[in-house]
């Protein structure tokens, strides 16, 4: 069996077909539907501390139905974004059904599932399409800008406010992928309390950034985010417009569309 390929987004997993892909991405629907997309033979996320809805692993039901084994490495034992870190330390927290049946259980560490998931049957199952969402919401000087993720960010999103359903974690090690453009304000999610890598780097790049706590907003969903987002941690720029831990994303917003 070929050895698993470690990509720390999701979004990138040329070269995944038939081998066992280890993500440094949450365990969410559309992480899982790219996976599947990606004809890999299963697939290890992150459980992003599992968070509101258990949004940080819905992914793994998902996959269930589509005949991939698949499971969440525990946000405790390894950082979110990090697929090396998460094999070589990560601890598995949930499992689906089909990973199950291949022999993993949680409490295995990352390393030891790889016997049992490539060993897996691959996936045999149909899907329906998903697709993150996208919003422009308002016009001019301070947009609000809503994407489930902050691989849809766009050249336009520059000095707009946006609203990612990421995580707060930058992936690979490079700052360039704290966000594609020098947002006013940008806004992700914590993960379960330690992804906020992102912050300082955007800091050092003159966007003020926060991030919301993984209980009160869907990891993944933007608007859950925006809607009912508690900022959990926020750089020192994002202070000065007014953020502090405890207030919700909506006030944040309007002071950040009130000072424009």
């Amino acid at each position: 069996m070929p050895e698993p390929l470690l990509a720390d987004s999701v979004t990138k997993l040329d070269g995944a077909q038939e081998r066992v892909v280890v993500t440094g991405s949450h365990g969410g629907v559309f992480a899982a539907c790219l996976a599947f997309r990606s004809g890999c033979r299963a697939a290890v996320f992150h459980d992003a501390g599992v968070g509101l809805d258990n949004a940080g692993i819905g992914g793994l039901d998902w996959l269930d139905r589509a005949g991939m084994a698949a499971v969440a490495v525990d946000h405790r034992s390894a950082p979110i974004g990090d697929a090396a870190a998460m094999l070589g330390q990560g601890v598995i927290s949930h499992v689906n059904d089909k990973a199950r049946t291949a022999g993993v259980a949680p409490g295995m560490t990352c390393a030891e599932t790889m016997q049992h998931l490539t060993c897996a049957a691959m996936p045999l199952g149909e899907t329906g399409e998903i697709r993150e969402a996208r919003e422009v919401l308002g016009q001019g000087a301070r947009c609000l800008v809503l994407v489930d993720s902050a691989s849809l960010v766009r050249p336009e999103d520059a000095g707009q406010i946006v609203i990612t359903g990421s995580h707060g974690a930058i992936f690979g090690g490079n700052p360039a992928n704290a966000l594609k453009v020098d947002a006013y304000l940008a806004l992700f999610n914590d993960a379960g309390g330690a992804a906020t890598s992102r912050l300082p780097a955007l800091q050092d790049r003159g966007v003020a950034a926060a991030t919301v706590a993984a209980m009160s907003a869907r990891i993944g969903d933007a608007r859950s985010s925006w809607e009912n987002g508690v900022i959990s941690a926020c750089n020192d720029l994002a202070a000065g417009i007014g953020a502090s831990p405890g207030m919700s994303a909506r006030d944040l917003v309007a002071l950040a569309q009130s000072l424009s």
